[in-house]
């Protein structure tokens, strides 16, 4: 770490930054278990947040909450071949119990598919009983070997959504609004652009028919895959007899889809919108929106402050122009023998987005002094209306955080003719989101990802693609197949 003060830069050591800003804002710490990480209140709350957003927008749309074992048989994991191929270096197993040996390991859950269905073959018997809308909100462990806080840890919190259905058609409509759910979430709630596509073969999630996913840019130029969500077709009601009897009276296999989105999330926030200072958090998305810091130099003006303070917080707090459930989310911080300079350095390393320092002279002018987090423009704002002057300006620091990030982008992502010896030069260099031609030969993806480090995020959705589509293959100059998104990513 640089020093108490400063942190080191982003241009300096993008990977030091990052971590420098987790630990010093306290959203997380070390677990004395290599791999795993303490979440600590600053950041739990971020993510209570996005839990609450996400599970009323997973209702809206019909889905119910449930919870699944964490230990797995191991013959569960052994019934659909290419989910335990795909898994199988990851996982952690338990063999003993109780000072004894297991007659059959069982698995800590990297993901809950195979119980899930398990379940799910006992309660659909009929058409009747599909759609079948599961959501949980979990922890998982995968035995990673390369760690970073909340990017990859070898236990991490997730939700994870699982549905039966009696066609590939609804299925697949299933799939696409659960991405659409994603996006508008990582948007509108984070602030944070995202592209969404679907994957290729090499890509997709083990046991899955098709994998689509978001791809959000972070500020290294580096793809962050953010959520995905799955069409597994028929492969896990197979393996695990999960039939029902449709209308005509015959017997088929359900249709199952599972989508995710994790921790990695509070990361992903972190890298899309923190600067050389700290923290930056979307509005929506704060534990707390809005610190009031009361200034005083005699100790006889300090009652006087602090008791502004609160009237300040108290109007605030009663304004319900969001609506009686979204309150404004207000702290006071009055603590004494602290200077208000520190104070503004810890708020804004914590990325609170706005702070209102409230002085004698300000209550004479009858204002308060504001101070947006995000571009740190300060300005008074009159105390008549000031509730609802705080609510706007936090909305439009919402929409700022968003438009920001999607300016930046755009700039860092290229569209023109590039070669494979231009492309690799931008892998080698500042990075970027390279749209170009592949001819869809798995062989040419693996060339390509051992010699750049750089993967095909996703072949994206129509209304991310180039105006005029690729003729050729960026690598071979074959006749391009598919348009799609070349990046290094985490």
């Amino acid at each position: 770490m640089a020093d108490d003060k400063k942190l080191t830069t982003r241009a300096d050591d993008f990977s030091a930054w990052y971590n420098e800003v987790v630990l010093r804002a306290e959203l997380a710490d070390y677990s004395p278990v290599k791999g795993s990480m303490v979440i600590r209140p600053n950041g739990y709350g971020i993510w209570e947040r996005m839990q609450r957003a996400l599970d009323d927008m997973f209702k809206a749309t019909g889905h119910q909450n449930a919870y699944f074992p964490l230990l797995i048989p191991e013959s569960f994991l052994k019934k659909e071949a290419q989910h335990v191929e795909g898994f199988a270096p990851e996982v952690a197993v338990v063999t003993h119990g109780g000072g004894k040996k297991l007659e059959e390991p069982l698995i800590i859950r990297p993901t809950s598919e195979t119980i899930i269905y398990h379940m799910f073959a006992k309660w659909v018997q009929s058409y009747r009983d599909l759609p079948l809308l599961i959501n949980q909100w979990a922890n998982v462990v995968r035995w990673e070997m390369r760690t970073r806080l909340f990017l990859r840890t070898l236990e991490f919190l997730w939700q994870e959504g699982h549905t039966a259905h009696a066609t590939h058609d609804e299925a697949e409509e299933e799939t696409r609004r659960m991405l659409g759910v994603y996006r508008d979430f990582m948007e509108n709630w984070m602030a944070m652009p995202v592209i969404t596509g679907l994957k290729t073969e090499s890509e997709k999630f083990a046991g899955a028919l098709r994998t689509y996913s978001c791809e959000a840019m972070m500020q290294d130029n580096k793809a962050l895959q953010a959520g995905t969500s799955h069409n597994l077709g028929q492969n896990f009601a197979k393996a695990f007899e999960l039939k029902f009897q449709t209308e005509k009276g015959d017997e088929a296999f359900a249709w199952n889809t599972s989508w995710g989105v994790s921790t990695r999330m509070v990361g992903g926030l972190v890298m899309t919108h923190g600067d050389d200072n700290g923290l930056r958090v979307p509005p929506r998305l704060a534990p707390i929106e809005v610190v009031i810091v009361p200034i005083w130099k005699a100790d006889e003006e300090r009652v006087r402050m602090v008791e502004a303070a609160h009237n300040l917080r108290n109007e605030l707090v009663a304004w319900t122009g969001r609506g009686a459930t979204d309150r404004l989310r207000v702290h006071i911080d009055a603590r004494v023998g602290i200077k208000p300079g520190a104070k503004y350095y810890e708020w804004e390393l914590r990325g609170i987005p706005l702070r209102l320092e409230l002085g004698p002279k300000d209550l004479e002018k009858q204002s308060v002094f504001s101070a947006r987090r995000d571009t740190r423009e300060k300005a008074a704002i009159p105390m008549a209306g000031v509730a609802a002057s705080v609510a706007a300006l936090l909305e439009r620091i919402q929409n700022d955080m968003f438009a920001a990030a999607k300016a930046r982008q755009e700039a860092n992502s290229i569209r023109t003719a590039m070669t494979y010896e231009k492309f690799k030069e931008i892998m080698a260099g500042d990075g970027a989101f390279v749209y170009a031609g592949w001819n869809g030969d798995p062989a040419v993806e693996a060339r390509v990802k051992e010699e750049t480090k750089a993967t095909i995020r996703c072949i994206p959705d129509a209304e991310f693609r180039s105006a005029v589509a690729p003729a050729t293959c960026m690598v071979t100059g074959e006749p391009a197949k598919f348009e799609v998104i070349w990046a290094k990513a985490y």
